[in-house]
């Protein structure tokens, strides 16, 4: 089977496990979900996602926008760059939350699959150890920046925002990161704690095959 296939049937597979209840917990008493629950289920699942691509959008839009002003009306637009900035960095920390969730950051995984499995778990929990004491200390180093921000008003220059707003990414996205690295094992626990947390099929052995190593 294709790495592609494979792929998509794991991400099927991790898809049904966590539509089931919040963190990949099962439904004990089949109660039909309304419609809040389910609209905060797709929030959770799709969060990141969800700004990503508006910030995309807005960045294509943004630049587009000056180009075609530039060139065809010969008329500049201050606003377009600063906007697309904004969005870049929201990006940027969003995807980076993103890529937690779906254990995407580069990893030398050659290395840590050719180790016993007990081995590959001491190196990925010690690996992700200092990932969340990382997260913890830039939290608290964006909380005191956003302090500081909050205490001395600064604005941008073009369209007079405050920076208080746009850089509070640097706090969300650590504290999403952190949110999701925690949730990669609460998930995995409640699988059974096999394998190696957040292994991806791909990366490992077929779903369902002998030594499986769940999301």
């Amino acid at each position: 089977m294709s790495r592609s296939c494979r792929k998509r049937r794991n991400s099927s597979t991790f898809a049904e496990g966590r539509s089931k209840a919040p963190f990949g917990g099962a439904n004990p008493f089949n109660i039909a979900e309304s419609p809040t629950m389910a609209a905060m289920k797709w929030l959770e699942r799709h969060f990141e996602e969800l700004i990503c691509c508006s910030c995309l959008v807005v960045i294509a839009v943004s630049v587009f926008s000056q180009v075609l002003a530039r060139y065809v009306f010969e008329v500049a637009l201050h606003w377009t760059e600063e906007i697309a900035a904004i969005c870049m960095v929201w990006a940027v920390y969003t995807g980076a939350s993103l890529c937690v969730r779906e254990r995407f950051h580069i990893r030398i995984l050659f290395a840590v699959q050719s180790m016993p499995e007990k081995g590959g778990r001491i190196v990925i929990f010690a690996a992700d150890i200092l990932w969340a004491f990382f997260s913890l200390f830039m939290i608290r180093v964006s909380w005191e920046y956003l302090g500081v921000l909050w205490k001395f008003t600064s604005r941008s220059p073009s369209l007079g925002i405050d920076q208080f707003y746009p850089q509070s990414i640097l706090l969300i996205g650590y504290a999403l990161m952190l949110a999701r690295l925690v949730q990669t094992y609460v998930i995995w626990y409640r699988g059974g704690a096999t394998g190696l947390p957040g292994m991806l099929a791909e990366d490992g052995l077929e779903p369902g095959g002998e030594g499986e190593r769940p999301l």
